[in-house]
């Protein structure tokens, strides 16, 4: 494979990543809300997050991989797992690093869910919703399609859609947090002598 080969599987495994994993977390968010998308039952809704969530971390592999195959840039393996250690723009891989780094552990605790039990699950999970901007502005940094018209838009589009997701996300925590003291105030009368 040339280097320019390489050059374009990874500018555009970077720009399916960032496609699938704001679908991913546009899922999750669903997900939680207990939503559903049209024609699919809520748990078709959870199989196609995590059907998602693989198929992101798959890209996520080509991405890292071509990145380090490519020899125009000096990217190795210890760059692409350690944050901030890379002579080619620390900053802006070492923030992709540390996406990757929270998504891997994402990863591993969905796969040992059943032996670590629910709560420590699901705490560790909220770092995807960390790993999102941070892989974002890591794209944003580093793209070489970052200012050209297509990648802007995209990158509005997807940003523009998790800003809703979790806007909806919050707005529908508030509800329910507001519901809940009057609920048991209401209780808390219908018990009284």
């Amino acid at each position: 494979m040339t280097s320019e080969t390489l050059w374009y599987a990874n500018r555009a495994t970077g720009a399916v990543c960032l496609v699938l994993f704001t679908l991913v977390v546009l899922l999750g968010i669903a997900v939680r809300l207990r939503g559903r998308i049209p024609g699919l039952p809520r748990f078709g809704t959870m199989s196609l997050h995590r059907t998602l969530s693989l198929s992101a971390t798959a890209f996520l592999a080509l991405h890292i991989t071509t990145a380090i195959v490519d020899g125009y840039v000096d990217i190795t393996v210890l760059d692409a797992l350690v944050p901030f250690v890379s002579d080619y723009q620390p900053l802006w891989l070492g923030l992709g690093t540390v996406a990757l780094d929270l998504m891997l552990a994402v990863v591993v605790t969905s796969l040992l869910r059943e032996r670590i039990g629910h709560r420590v699950w699901r705490a560790v999970h909220w770092l995807a919703y960390a790993s999102w901007p941070v892989a974002l502005i890591h794209g944003i940094g580093i793209g070489t399609d970052t200012g050209t018209d297509w990648m802007t838009w995209l990158t509005v589009a997807c940003v523009a859609a998790v800003v809703a997701a979790f806007g909806i996300r919050v707005a529908h925590f508030a509800r329910a947090g507001r519901r809940t003291p009057a609920a048991l105030l209401r209780t808390a009368e219908g018990a009284r002598p």
